[in-house]
């Protein structure tokens, strides 16, 4: 804006300060002419109503997508109920790992679920600990050596969960054949809800 001349910016602070002129003088809005790279010269007026149609346009594109986002919450929160439900009904920890499994499996397609305890003596799973899972979460890929220390094959992306100190060293990972599935950027609360239920569960085994 600092570039315009000054009669040019006084006109311009005036239109915004008095957003009813043109209807003062609506003869303006015909004589107006504005370049339109398609159209050539097309008058203010079409030139508004192609700016308003584009926002239209936008605004439900944005929102069909709130929509499919608050469609894909809804599954989850669901998902999540009715898995709590379940684990908070097993009476032992290999019924838990079944119905983790299961639930999991069926729903996303996960290809691996895994409740995995850690010993220092196994170096390679100690230095996931450390290393791969070091701010609590871990979402991407791992080396060829990683992902069949944990999950016993090749797996695309994984998310990775450290358990409470309270439960020793327990890592709660998921694998999927999609290698984009899981990123760095994707946000943890579905696998926070399903931590904290382990985190309650695992004590009482």
């Amino acid at each position: 804006m600092e570039d315009l001349p000054l009669d040019e910016l006084m006109i311009r602070e005036y239109l915004l300060d008095n957003p009813e002129f043109f209807n003062r003088y609506p003869e303006l809005l015909l004589a107006m002419r504005l370049s339109h790279h398609e159209r050539g010269s097309v008058s203010l007026i079409e030139r508004r109503q192609e700016m308003l149609r584009g926002r239209v346009t936008q605004l439900e594109e944005e929102i069909t997508s709130l929509m499919k986002i608050a469609t894909e919450n809804e599954k989850i929160f669901r998902f999540n109920s009715d898995l709590s439900m379940k684990i908070l009904k097993c009476e032992d920890l290999g019924e838990l790992r079944q119905v983790l499994s299961e639930k999991l499996k069926t729903e996303f397609g996960f290809t691996h679920v895994r409740l995995i305890t850690v010993h220092d003596i196994d170096s390679e799973l100690a230095n996931i600990w450390r290393q791969r899972i070091q701010q609590g979460f871990y979402f991407g890929r791992l080396t060829q050596s990683e992902s069949k220390r944990l999950f016993g094959s090749e797996v695309g992306s994984v998310a990775l969960t450290k358990l409470s100190d309270e439960n020793g060293q327990v890592i709660f990972g998921v694998a999927s054949v999609d290698a984009a599935h899981f990123h760095p950027d994707m946000d943890h609360l579905f696998f926070q809800q399903i931590r904290d239920l382990l985190d309650h569960m695992l004590p009482k085994f």
